[in-house]
């Protein structure tokens, strides 16, 4: 691999040469637009999976994805980490796809809300990554958007509210409901 390409997580790599690789694909440079894919896609895709619970229809997320990363590289001013700015693309592509699709449709109603018992946040750290992130991905969409968001991308519930275009409290009770929600299941599979 030519050394101007290597970023994002090689200790050896400088601002200076992360700057060049997206100055390359804002060029059009496909070598560049290449790495910057490889790069950027296994981190990714695990995000856009998260939010809409399937391979296939993340595959096309992470597509679409990187369409609107190369057209709006020319608004990444070099402020910041150029991987959280990507990050945010992923995301909000996810978040269209879910608006389209009517999955973030939300209900107000706080009755049936709980927290995680200690019992299930001890079972919860006995359980592995991967066994949680599938559980995660389970998730009804709103409840899974919500919790993506507040628990794993640490947007506030105002930041959520705005971004989804719900009401502060709607976000509280999806994130309570995906809470219990992931309680049962856990109770489930420990049973």
């Amino acid at each position: 691999m030519n050394e101007e390409y290597c970023l994002f997580g090689d200790d050896t790599v400088n601002e200076t040469s992360e700057l060049r690789t997206i100055e390359l694909c804002r060029k059009g440079n496909r070598s560049a637009q290449k790495v910057l894919f490889d790069i950027l896609a296994p981190k990714m895709y695990p995000v856009c999976i998260r939010y809409v619970g399937d391979r296939e229809t993340a595959q096309d997320i992470l597509q679409d994805g990187f369409v609107t990363l190369f057209s709006k590289l020319g608004s990444y001013k070099g402020e910041g980490s150029f991987e959280g700015w990507a990050r945010r693309i992923f995301i909000n592509t996810a978040l269209m796809y879910l608006r389209k699709k009517d999955a973030l449709k939300m209900s107000d109603d706080l009755e049936n809300a709980r927290h995680l018992s200690s019992d299930i946040a001890d079972q919860m750290s006995n359980m592995g990554y991967q066994e949680l992130m599938k559980l995660v991905t389970s998730l009804p969409a709103g409840f899974r958007t919500v919790f993506n968001l507040y628990v794993i991308e640490g947007y506030s519930h105002k930041e959520i509210a705005e971004l989804l275009g719900i009401t502060e409290t709607t976000s509280r009770t999806q994130l309570s409901r995906a809470r219990t929600w992931l309680q049962n299941r856990i109770k489930a599979a420990n049973r």
